[in-house]
């Protein structure tokens, strides 16, 4: 892609009402447009992270078992009547009547929705499990919404939900979330850590938060130290084995966030050079709610004994658009964002630093090309615009590496890299410096 030809908006200054760091980033790097409060248009760059954000998390749940389906975004209030959740949801909830007077909400969530689907169709154990996910969006009427789309109204989700014959089975299934949920953020290149949570609206009693740490963060964190330094299970999981140690092994160690923090077990528990006290934002949560929506809408299904019995269920969210936002807060300095490869909408920016030049312009056309054949998604750079202007708005933006070609170099015979993450530079003549950002 040319810069000449593309269409990044951004500003020198954030707008006075962006109060956190994200929110500040994402409208001067030109990702976001704010359209109505809590609501947002995504501009390319902002889109293209999205999409790679979406794609991580479709993989990882792919690679656990899951399965894809596409929910709509309005749904009965009918099926919330069933469920008991109409009225007691609050006023969060869009509701929504349409041209034949039909009760329609905009979907927080999708338990009643997904539930419907399952008790239409699936009828006997020997058909379990089932663990079905959406990437959707949902509307929540928040009262103030702020931060951004850290806490906005319409928001990207990840929603899944297992269906299992009883606790055991659903336990297992709950599991299989847990070590996928820290698969994502480990690629996504955050530090997550698993604490209990408040099962809230959803209801149940097995439920887990995963917050990543970053110095910007809502909740403060209590976590042990061997927890945040153990890190993700990996891609090698046996997932029809049993993963109850891997789960045991970080849910024994005391994680709690500051509405759970229990500051006596937290001593008790964790010897003092242990103890570790951080800033983090919630990014995922996951439950277990066994039968509290099977039984209300009937989602029976024949057990091995013959007999109909409600299945369990649970589930697991990861909020897709936050997380934009939460790597962000995770990942920046004073010049701007500073993305992790996986998600960067760019990985490599070739600044042309004096276009119109034809031996800069040559060198610089020869680089995009290597880059654009080698998989690398290469920005040229080959806007008329000042050297200083162009190296800002590229840090702003947080593209991975800086490739960097002008007239003194060429003439050299070489060009400049500059990773963003580092701001370690090297001079190096072309092919060097393309096996450099090749990895």
């Amino acid at each position: 892609m040319r810069l000449s030809r593309y269409f990044m908006p951004t500003l020198r200054e954030a707008p006075a009402d962006a109060q956190i760091v994200s929110h500040q980033l994402m409208l001067r790097a030109g990702l976001i447009r704010q359209e109505a409060a809590g609501i947002y248009a995504w501009l390319p760059l902002g889109l293209k992270v999205l999409k790679k954000i979406e794609q991580v998390v479709r993989e990882e749940m792919d690679r656990a078992g899951a399965i894809e389906v596409l929910l709509p975004t309005l749904q009965l209030a009918d099926l919330w009547r069933e469920s008991g959740r109409y009225d007691d949801y609050g006023d969060e909830m869009l509701r929504i009547k349409d041209r034949h007077d039909r009760d329609l909400l905009y979907g927080p969530t999708a338990e009643e929705v997904i539930t419907e689907i399952f008790r239409a169709y699936v009828k006997s154990y020997k058909d379990l499990p089932k663990n079905l996910y959406n990437i959707q969006w949902k509307f929540r009427d928040e009262r103030r919404p702020r931060f951004g789309v850290m806490r906005g109204r319409e928001f990207l989700m990840k929603d899944a939900y297992s269906f299992d014959i009883d606790e055991a089975a659903a336990r297992k299934s709950y599991n299989r979330m847990f070590l996928a949920y820290l698969n994502i953020y480990a690629r996504l290149g955050l530090k997550a850590i698993p604490v209990k949570a408040d099962p809230g609206p959803i209801g149940g009693d097995l439920s887990h938060e995963f917050i990543i740490l970053a110095d910007t963060g809502e909740s403060e964190v209590f976590a042990h130290g061997d927890l945040v330094e153990m890190g993700a299970p990996g891609p090698d999981i046996d997932w029809d084995g049993d993963l109850e140690p891997l789960v045991t092994q970080r849910a024994s160690l005391y994680a709690a966030s500051d509405e759970m923090h229990d500051a006596a077990r937290f001593e008790a528990e964790v010897p003092a050079d242990k103890r570790m006290t951080a800033r983090g934002i919630e990014v995922g949560h996951i439950f277990y709610f066994g039968e509290k929506y099977s039984k209300p809408m009937k989602a029976l299904v024949t057990g091995p004994d013959g007999k109909d019995v409600p299945v369990h269920g649970g589930s697991y969210g990861v909020g897709v658009s936050r997380l934009v936002a939460g790597i962000i807060e995770a990942s920046h300095d004073e010049a701007g964002i500073i993305w992790p490869d996986a998600v960067a909408p760019f990985g490599v920016a070739v600044v042309n630093l004096r276009p119109g030049t034809a031996e800069v312009d040559a060198v610089a056309e020869q680089a995009y090309k290597a880059l654009e054949a080698a998989g690398k998604e290469p920005l040229l750079d080959d806007r008329d615009d000042r050297p200083g202007a162009k190296f800002a708005s590229i840090d702003l933006v947080g593209i991975p590496w800086q490739l960097i070609v002008g007239p003194k170099g060429v003439a050299e015979g070489v060009v400049e890299i500059k990773r963003r993450a580092t701001g370690e530079r090297q001079t190096l003549q072309l092919d060097a410096a393309l096996k450099v950002i090749a990895g």
